[in-house]
């Protein structure tokens, strides 16, 4: 009886040491989890990383939401994002102006983590309009010469932020992000072109994504 229960006990406490180590493997990620880790936080692209996000003038006010052109990327890889967003930008009063997967020089789709809001010299104050819109998205400069913004969702999107959250008032000055730099500090980088060309095409004539399933 007594060697029974030794064998038991022994039995426990080894099993316990081997789900012990093998839980703390997959907390460090030395080893995958068996299951989605929908809670474990997606890094920033490395070439993100360092992007600072430009101070706005004294007084820069938010831009009306029908004044801000805004350009729809999925890079989540994940099927209808994209026209999720569009839906629900349109809604809120933004002017979606292209919609499509964001695309390598060949047409294939290509993803990344980070959420990204694109801009040039003279779409800053549209840039942070839209940003508000977004939790924590990066703010890119680019060498576009127009005031649209490019939003391209990234793997660490979920949802837009609540629309009674956005808190913006168009009477009221926007207020530049902690640790911003001066915008002619910052070097432009190339805005994204689509593989295929589709200037001037409205947002209802290119091909929309399927919507995501329910449940």
């Amino acid at each position: 009886m007594h060697e029974r229960q030794a064998v038991i006990f022994g039995l426990l406490v080894a099993f316990l040491v081997i789900t012990g180590i093998g839980a703390l493997a997959v907390y460090t990620g030395a080893v995958d989890a068996p299951f989605n880790k929908g809670f474990t936080t997606i890094q920033v692209d490395g070439e993100l990383a360092d992007v600072k996000s430009p101070c706005l003038p004294e007084g820069t006010l938010p831009v009306a939401y029908a004044d801000v052109q805004v350009r729809v990327f999925n890079g989540t890889g994940k099927g209808g994002l994209g026209a999720a967003n569009q839906e629900i930008l349109t809604n809120r009063g933004f002017t979606v102006v292209l919609l499509g997967d964001l695309e390598d020089t060949a047409g294939k789709n290509i993803t990344q983590d980070a959420t990204q809001i694109s801009y040039g010299l003279a779409g800053v104050a549209q840039a942070y309009t839209l940003a508000a819109h977004y939790p924590s998205p990066i703010l890119v400069l680019d060498d576009r010469a127009d005031a649209t913004v490019d939003v391209v969702l990234g793997k660490n999107f979920e949802n837009l932020v609540d629309e009674e959250l956005v808190g913006l008032d168009g009477a009221v000055p926007l207020e530049s992000r902690k640790d911003c730099v001066a915008v002619e500090t910052l070097t432009p980088r190339a805005a994204y072109v689509p593989p295929v060309p589709a200037a001037d095409v409205p947002a209802e004539e290119v091909p929309a994504e399927e919507a995501p399933a329910e449940g």
